[in-house]
């Protein structure tokens, strides 16, 4: 028995060493005094807890018991076998995870055999502290994990959001299944809820004779299920190094919650992991309210009544303080509760949205920057002007539609509050605010280089994929442009205010609604039938791109610039026609963004503006798919050459006699105007 001192044992921490055969069996019935290797976020409270994460968001944590374990060699022969295979091992613990809210949480945790305990390159999120976006899925990783996840991630191929996975060296798992056990006398599987607040137990087996992994799982203090969750061919000798560390990883996002291991047992060598004792595990913290007592009961009542009397007397203060949080409720929004904020929260999460809170200001409203009073949550909160019509119910049916969607280059739409004359739209809050500014060099931000513009572009093109083709509806955005181009932390692209988007289902027509948006990115045939689609977002896509890499805006004034390519007899410059006129000379590549001084990748570079003319065809079948814009972005796909007689909108415009279809799209200032000002509920201008 290895101990720092004889109480620790009483404590909580048992550690066996079986030297005899080189195996190795540790048990913690609690970690108090346990001595664990801990890093970030992770820490034993005062109760014997180990927890993982705390309520520090985008961080992550890291537990390994603190010695390293001999995986090859003499553990290996006593089981029969050979000393340069990894020897079979078991574990088992218990967990609990407690989110914020019920039924969200952010991304889980997992259990790893790791060569080193130096995991400082691993990304929070989606990552679980043990990647990052470049070393997921790379060999030299030598890690053996098994993750207990609760959040869905199309980009490591998820099978749904309370899910166990067996990982090696990638979280594209090699095997998973959603979380339950198999009962022992019906054979059915019983589902379990991985944030429901509740303990659980976890066992995993490596059997190294059959190269196999089992993983099982039940609620806490049953017996272990005689069939297990999940079985997997591994050769684990191939990925674990001859001596490894075996621990817990987690990482936090914007969602408050607590991950807890509760006690945990391993052995090498062959054999079940010892098992735990239940009358050691220490206590999770109390969740919710405090149970009533019964000289509360007594004392209730009457204290209801001093309050109903005090009520009486500051009867016309409360009133006041009513009518300055008053709301606009209808009977069907019960359905959106969850998503509904209440207006009092919103106002004192923005101290009453002062101007020093205001974040921006745009035609269709002002951007305030918040913290939630509860949960601590930065927040952007965006108020916009409103008068009650038929279709708000089915508008905002959409925006609590939209705020389902995640992915880590959207930003999250979390909910809502009508008061009367004004709706409140609740969004993640970007540190770094929108793009726009650091491409037009506004607030004196830095001018961003060529590999963060690039980042940005692919990252954003991922999000509308996701939109248009991954989620399970279609979402069009119908307002992509810089200013609603978001920047995280990590100056990681996100485009957000979805106060436009439309929904529908995969393989519906799309209805025709109000022309909304902002001129510059409109389609034509959206101005000619009002109808949105995926190839109108694409077309809008491009000219995002052509922005972004040439670091102006679609259509400028002349006032600074006269005889510049592309000018009309109005003074407009028109971006595209400026491109259009650089390409057709053979120097596309003068088009770029002079603020780089030259230091860019020319073939990228070549290859952004001619996909942005491309998506900028008039013509929508001749557009990309946003699915065909990532390929030709990450270079699996050869982008086509564009045709010698591509044809700008002005030129159409000029053709066409009825002033029908590009009529509208021309750039003469008044049609700018009228165009700019056609909305339902515009939500354009940035945040």
């Amino acid at each position: 028995m290895v101990v720092s001192a004889p109480w620790l044992v009483a404590l909580a921490a048992v550690v066996l060493v079986v030297a005899g055969g080189g195996g190795v069996e540790f048990v913690y019935d609690g970690f108090a005094g346990a001595g664990l290797a801990l890093d970030g976020m992770a820490n034993v409270t005062p109760e014997g807890l180990l927890l993982l994460t705390n309520d520090t968001d985008m961080n992550k944590g890291h537990a390994f018991h603190p010695e390293p374990v001999r995986f090859r060699g003499a553990a290996a022969a006593t089981e029969g076998g050979r000393t340069g295979v990894a020897s079979s091992f078991s574990t088992t613990f218990v967990f609990a995870i407690v989110s914020e809210f019920i039924d969200l949480s952010t991304s889980g945790f997992a259990f790893l055999v790791a060569p080193s305990r130096d995991l400082s390159t691993a990304m929070p999120q989606q990552y679980l502290g043990m990647f990052n976006g470049s070393s997921n899925g790379d060999p030299r990783n030598q890690i053996f994990a098994v993750e207990l996840d609760t959040v869905r991630n199309p980009e490591f191929a998820d099978i749904n959001n309370n899910h166990i996975g067996v990982d090696v060296n990638s979280l594209n798992s090699s095997a998973a299944a959603a979380a339950g056990y198999y009962d022992d006398a019906t054979g059915e599987l019983q589902n379990l809820s991985l944030i429901s607040r509740k303990p659980m137990q976890v066992w995993v087996d490596y059997d190294a004779a059959a190269a196999e992994v089992t993983v099982a799982m039940a609620p806490v203090r049953w017996p272990r299920p005689k069939r297990p969750l999940l079985s997997t061919k591994v050769n684990l000798s191939t990925v674990i190094s001859d001596t490894a560390y075996v621990g817990f990883s987690s990482a936090s996002s914007i969602v408050l919650c607590k991950h807890y291991v509760l006690s945990w047992s391993f052995r090498l060598g062959g054999g079940a992991a010892p098992a735990l004792d239940y009358s050691k595990l220490p206590k999770l913290p109390r969740i919710g309210p405090k149970p009533r007592s019964e000289a509360l009961t007594v004392a209730l009542p009457i204290a209801t009544t001093a309050v109903v009397l005090a009520a009486v007397a500051v009867g016309f203060i409360l009133l006041r303080r009513r009518l300055r949080y008053a709301e606009l409720r209808e009977d069907w929004e019960v359905e959106f509760g969850p998503h509904r904020f209440a207006f009092k929260d919103l106002y004192n999460a923005t101290g009453g949205f002062k101007d020093k809170k205001l974040l921006g200001a745009g035609g269709f409203g002002r951007v305030y920057k918040g913290v939630l009073p509860v949960s601590r949550t930065e927040v952007a909160v965006k108020r916009v002007s409103h008068e009650s019509r038929q279709g708000m119910k089915e508008f905002i049916a959409e925006v609590v539609s939209i705020g389902r969607i995640r992915h880590r280059n959207l930003v999250q739409l979390l909910g809502y509050c009508r008061r009367k004359g004004e709706l409140l739209l609740v969004y993640d809050y970007m540190q770094n605010g929108s793009l726009d500014k650091y491409l037009y060099g506004c607030d004196e931000k830095p001018v961003l280089d060529w590999a963060q513009r690039i980042y940005i572009i692919k990252g954003v093109a991922s999000g509308l994929l996701y939109m248009h083709e991954d989620w399970e509806q279609v979402v069009i955005h119908r307002d992509i442009k810089a200013s609603n181009v978001l920047l995280d932390g990590d100056m990681n692209g996100r485009l957000g205010d979805f106060g436009l988007a439309r929904l529908y289902d995969h393989g519906a027509d799309p209805q025709t609604t109000h022309v909304v948006g902002t001129m510059g990115y409109l389609a034509p045939e959206m101005v000619r039938s009002g109808k949105a689609t995926t190839l109108s977002d694409v077309f809008a896509f491009g000219a995002f791109l052509l922005e972004v890499t040439c670091g102006r805006r679609p259509i400028e004034e002349e006032e600074e610039e006269e005889g510049v390519a592309g000018a009309d007899d109005d003074d407009r410059f028109v971006l595209v026609d400026w491109v259009l006129g650089h390409w057709r000379k053979g120097a596309i590549s003068d088009a770029v963004d002079a603020k780089l001084g030259g230091e860019y990748d020319a073939a990228e570079a070549d290859l952004v503006l001619r996909l942005g003319l491309t998506c900028l065809h008039p013509s929508p079948a001749a557009r990309p798919t946003m699915r065909q814009v990532m390929q030709y972005l990450d270079g699996s796909a050869q982008l086509p050459e564009l045709p010698p007689t591509y044809v700008t909108f002005n030129m159409l415009a000029a053709m066409d006699t009825h002033q029908g279809v590009f009529g509208a799209w021309s750039v003469r200032r008044s049609a700018a105007m009228s165009i700019g000002t056609m909305s339902d509920i515009c939500l354009s201008g940035g945040r």
